[in-house]
């Protein structure tokens, strides 16, 4: 059963958003590094790079496929988390933990269109 956390937005594309004041972190959940198998590289934006609520930002690789990261929410690329270039594993450890990109975010009205834990439970048939 996979991990899912309360208090988080998910998106039907297997991405969270924790939000912090105006800003986001976005990762993978649990349920899709577990689907994902072992992950060995993670391509993220650059600092100062936008990203649009829908569209793609990046992806992650694993031993067995490659999957776009779909970004859940608009703004401007804050932080990376550079931890992941030495050791992308560490999303297979705690994929909660370990977020990939923090966004200022641009648009906060758009987490009412992402889906609580309670949702995406269900969504994953969980």
């Amino acid at each position: 059963m996979s991990k899912i956390l309360e208090g988080l937005y998910y998106s039907e594309s297997h991405e969270y958003v924790r939000v912090e004041g105006e800003f986001g972190y976005i990762g993978i959940t649990d349920f899709a590094q577990h689907e994902l198998g072992n992950v060995v590289y993670v391509d993220m934006p650059e600092e100062d790079d936008e990203v649009a609520a829908g569209e793609e930002f990046g992806a992650v690789e694993s031993v067995k496929a490659a999957s776009d990261l779909i970004s859940p929410v608009s703004g401007t690329v804050v932080e990376t988390n550079a931890a992941l270039d030495d050791e992308p594993g560490l999303i297979n450890k705690d994929a909660f933990e370990n977020w990939i990109i923090k966004v200022q975010l641009s648009d906060p009205g758009e987490l009412d269109n992402l889906m609580t834990a309670e949702s995406y439970k269900a969504f994953i048939g969980e």
